[in-house]
């Protein structure tokens, strides 16, 4: 049998499910969950704070239910660390933090594929390329960042 790829969302995606602002981005994020059993699909301990911080509790508790069969990665220093050198290399500002740690959980939780629909600070060549060069100097697998819409 072979392996399903492995998918991180980070919060940019499971937002866009409900997003009635911007109606092609919804409808391309609703076709990534549509096939998204093809997956193997992880959110994180950052990704369920964000999506606990929405004001609106409906909304709040439909993105909870969207990723409730997900696995949910674990904060630790591997991942901290990893985050603050991604910054460090000019890849995420610093006051964007959360975006590094999106990034270093899903490297360290060695996953094929990182979704977001961030175009400031993920989805963007200067992102991929610095952080698969931090990932090659230390060693680590290389990431692909797409948009749900490129993987599906």
């Amino acid at each position: 049998m072979q392996r399903k790829s492995k998918v991180y969302l980070d919060n940019s995606v499971i937002s866009a499910a409900f997003d009635k602002r911007n109606p092609e981005r919804k409808k391309t994020t609703e076709e990534f969950f549509a096939v998204a059993e093809r997956f193997e699909i992880f959110v994180s301990e950052t990704t369920m704070d964000e999506i606990g911080m929405a004001q609106n509790k409906n909304l709040r508790d439909k993105m909870k239910g969207l990723v409730l069969n997900y696995h949910v990665l674990k904060m630790d220093d591997s991942v901290r660390c990893l985050a603050t050198k991604y910054v460090e290399n000019g890849a995420i500002p610093p006051s964007n933090y959360n975006d590094a740690l999106h990034l270093a959980f899903a490297v360290r939780n060695e996953v094929d594929y990182l979704l977001s629909w961030n175009f400031q600070h993920i989805v963007r060549m200067k992102t991929k390329n610095i952080v698969n060069a931090v990932n090659t100097l230390e060693g680590l697998n290389q990431i692909i960042i797409l948009t749900p819409g490129e993987l599906v």
